[in-house]
């Protein structure tokens, strides 16, 4: 696996469309999201714009392979599993994600993107099911949400917060009731781990009487937690 400096992003820019700078490329149980818990490919771009306090694959900033899209795709064919996830770093760095996702829609893949909310959504393909963090303060990251996407999500798409604090969850709160984006997409809240203790996020979201839902990072339970391919 090749390591590329920090200022990769202007590699990517200067990239190929028919090809993605791939991080992996893996078969595991989904673990989060309305899909959690079925087994899903996993395609991890390398590249991400954002510096999350809490992130948790800091390895694929700048570690990663170019390979043509259609070998990205006869290795997620070879695993023999519909749903597949296109996660990252951030996807939404690379043009030719968005060819990605419409080849596998139209091979008729479920296709989940993750991405961190800090890239348009405008030219995603319709059929893609979207995962997108709203991110809260704690993360250093919260200047850069992008806004305008919340007009670009669908009504089957989701919304995530990931909350390393009390006053991150508040943050969140504030977010969903002013926004009403508890009655317009699902809304899911997740507990960095090791900083919120999921007792804590669970009363939290009892006490706050809103219909959304708390989610657990399953993989990081059934593997251990530093687990890379999972």
């Amino acid at each position: 696996m090749q390591t590329y400096p920090e200022n990769r992003l202007r590699l990517l820019q200067d990239s190929k469309p028919d090809q993605l700078l791939i991080h992996e490329i893996y078969r595991s149980i989904q673990g989060e999201s309305h899909y959690a818990g079925w087994p899903c490919v996993f395609v991890r771009t390398s590249v991400c714009g954002q510096r999350c306090t809490w992130c948790d694959t800091p390895h694929a900033f700048t570690q990663g392979e170019w390979i043509p899209i259609a070998d990205i795709i006869t290795k997620v064919a070879s695993f023999q599993t519909r749903l597949v996830e296109l996660t990252g770093g951030e996807p939404l760095l690379q043009h030719g994600t968005i060819e990605l996702m419409s080849e596998l829609c139209r091979l008729d893949y479920k296709v989940l993107l993750e991405t961190g909310g800090a890239e348009s959504l405008e030219h995603v393909p319709p059929g893609v099911h979207v995962i997108m963090d709203l991110k809260c303060p704690d993360s250093g990251e919260a200047e850069r949400n992008y806004w305008p996407n919340l007009d670009l999500l669908k009504k089957t798409d989701e919304i995530k917060f990931v909350i390393a604090s009390v006053e991150d969850f508040t943050w969140t709160i504030k977010q969903i009731t002013e926004n009403n984006l508890h009655t317009r997409f699902q809304v899911l809240v997740s507990a960095v781990f090791g900083k919120v203790t999921l007792a804590d996020l669970a009363t939290w979201v009892l006490d706050s009487g809103l219909p959304i839902r708390m989610q657990l990072q399953m993989h990081k339970f059934i593997w251990d937690p530093q687990a890379r391919g999972v």
